[in-house]
């Protein structure tokens, strides 16, 4: 059965706004690109969260369905749905999962992995996915180095991305608060 995944999410958080951007590549068994026009990253809970996921297909949707489920339970707190979400992982109540997202709100930003972690990037930038380290590198540089909005380096981070990882395209999806 071929495995469906490949992809970078970008997320930045500046100026009192947060902007998580996601490619558009979906990549079957490393060798194929099986759709190029993917949305992975989304608003959930009236409008309120945004996330991004990447990760195996079915386990990133089943981890962002999950989280959305934690999201609805404590009434948009986000640190509690993703604190309680990690939960089920730590007491084995879940299978493990091989995907991560990142999400936020208007006051947090968290990296949740499918296997029970919940981090809160120091310095308002995080990536996530297969060219997440380049997307992190150039969110980093572009933070310190110039003006641009935190929509503008998202973008800009995954493009950057797009031209060195062969399972991230510049088909982007951004989400702001």
């Amino acid at each position: 059965m071929a495995e469906f995944m490949g992809t970078t999410i970008c997320a930045v958080k500046r100026n009192g706004h947060t902007a998580i951007a996601g490619d558009g590549q979906v990549t079957m068994s490393q060798s194929i690109i099986f759709k190029n026009n993917a949305v992975k990253v989304r608003r959930i809970y009236n409008g309120k969260v945004i996330f991004g996921f990447a990760g195996s297909v079915a386990d990133a949707f089943t981890l962002s369905e999950r989280f959305e489920e934690m999201l609805n339970k404590y009434s948009g707190n986000l640190m509690r749905s993703a604190v309680e979400l990690a939960e089920l992982w730590r007491t084995d109540k879940a299978r493990k999962l091989e995907a991560m997202m990142i999400t936020a709100d208007k006051d947090s930003l968290l990296i949740v992995s499918g296997t029970g972690e919940v981090i809160e990037p120091e310095d308002g930038v995080c990536a996530i996915g297969s060219g997440g380290n380049y997307a992190l590198a150039a969110a980093r540089a572009l933070c310190q180095e110039t003006d641009y909005s935190a929509e503008e380096i998202a973008k800009k981070s995954l493009k950057i991305a797009s031209e060195i990882c062969v399972f991230t395209n510049d088909s982007i999806t951004c989400e702001v608060l």
